[in-house]
């Protein structure tokens, strides 16, 4: 019996292949071998190019500008007086926009656009397209918050002009993605923000002191790593749908312990880095989580109701959402964080696993139990691992950031004190895990 259990390791590559084999075989496959092709550029985690002669000629001052400002963002230590602060912001911001309305061609810069939207992506190539996707979110935020760590001033804004130079280009790279926030996401700010070589590209802190580069690093590297370690996990829940639905209950068990194993090493890639020595308390609260998020919107002209955008969210990681929908959890996002956050071939992708669940279907005897058990031991990692989370991201967050007012690059601006907002926080945290069954 163990060896009819055993099932050889996947590598991404080999796993990506047999999804692409499988594409006609199950909606399931269809959808995610789709969002590889397309929103991948053929891999996954999908790739981006950055190299500098690789991008249209139209594009490279994006990159120019990047390197120009990004010593210019960070402050080693902020101040705590809110009118310097505000004098920080508004010269960032001022040299920025100038550098932007000065060097970018907009309309040559719209073309490139409108070729991909053609599907033309000879002229504008899709890993390109991603690292460009990536440059203009890094660019966005940047300007948003005009100096990191995030500080009061900042925060306090409700809404913000930006140069149509991050508007243009962001409103057709969201529509593209199926998109309609203004701010970025894990898979833009993120999973994008790494060369095939593995080199971080976009950087936050440039110029600070290693702990803190070592910590943005590390941290972005977990949420990338996640993703580096999924593809496996999304083959072995496609081929456990697929032998389900033809009766092989016996594959359907090796596939769904394949699940449950595979998650090992990918949790794993939190935690062995989400601790102090690897990604400093000191360091991320104010040089990292800051600058994901958002926390600002606009009034809808119809209704008159305020949309507010929020930023980066872990919630919005694919890893998670597939492997909740495999199990038969109830979406965890609202409909507006989930149509505004995450792209939308990621979520038909874990809507077609989702309608393909069938663990409520399942006996409680022989095979059929042994695939039961093997479900709640998916459940057990996922409930070990968001306790974890939970009490880990109590203790970066009580981390003291005098310059600014409670808030997580998720929920944006929080409750008055730290204690209500960790109250208000742990409530979300607790929901999901007494869901995770």
């Amino acid at each position: 019996m163990i060896s009819r259990l055993s099932t050889p390791t996947k590598t991404t590559g080999d796993a990506i292949k047999e999804v692409t084999n499988l594409a006609d075989c199950h909606e399931t496959a269809a959808r995610l071998a789709e969002l590889i092709h397309k929103d991948g550029a053929g891999e996954w985690p999908p790739r981006s190019n950055y190299d500098y002669s690789a991008w249209p000629a139209a594009l490279r001052p994006y990159m120019d500008i990047y390197h120009e400002m990004k010593d210019l963002l960070p402050a080693a230590k902020p101040s705590l007086v809110d009118d310097e602060n505000r004098i920080r912001i508004d010269f960032f911001r001022a040299r920025h926009a100038k550098l932007l309305e000065d060097r970018v061609e907009l309309p040559a810069v719209t073309a490139l656009l409108q070729a991909a939207d053609a599907g033309r992506w000879d002229a504008f190539p899709r890993d390109v397209y991603n690292g460009f996707y990536c440059c203009i979110a890094w660019h966005r935020h940047a300007y948003r918050w005009g100096t990191i760590p995030s500080v009061r001033p900042a925060q306090l804004e409700l809404s913000l002009p930006l140069p149509p130079s991050l508007i243009t280009p962001w409103n057709h790279l969201q529509s593209h993605f199926g998109l309609t926030s203004d701010a970025g996401n894990i898979m833009s700010n993120i999973v994008l923000n790494f060369s095939p070589s593995s080199r971080y590209q976009f950087r936050i802190n440039s110029g600070l002191p290693s702990q803190i580069l070592s910590s943005e690093e590390e941290f972005s590297r977990v949420l990338r790593g996640v993703e580096g370690g999924a593809m496996p996990i999304y083959l072995g829940i496609i081929r456990a749908i697929l032998a389900y639905a033809r009766g092989d209950m016996e594959s359907c068990l090796v596939h769904t312990k394949s699940i449950s194993e595979g998650l090992r090493p990918v949790l794993a890639e939190y935690y062995d880095r989400v601790h102090d020595k690897t990604i400093a308390r000191s360091a991320w609260l104010s040089h990292v989580q800051g600058f994901y998020a958002w926390g600002m919107g606009y009034q809808d002209e119809e209704t008159g109701e305020w949309i507010k955008w929020d930023g980066l969210s872990g919630n919005q990681v694919m890893l998670f959402q597939a492997v909740d929908a495999f199990l038969g959890m109830e979406v965890y996002l609202g409909e507006q964080a989930r149509m505004g956050n995450v792209p939308r071939l990621q979520r038909e992708f874990c809507e077609a696993v989702g309608r393909a669940s069938f663990r409520g279907q399942l006996g409680s005897e022989g095979v059929e139990g042994g695939i039961r058990g093997e479900m709640g031991e998916i459940v057990k990692r996922l409930r070990v691992f968001r306790s974890a989370h939970r009490s880990r991201a109590k203790e970066y967050l009580l981390v003291p950031a005098p310059e600014r007012l409670p808030m997580t690059a998720g929920k944006s601006l929080l409750k008055a004190g730290m204690e209500e907002s960790l109250e208000f926080l742990d409530a979300f945290m607790v929901g999901r895990l007494q869901q995770t069954v």
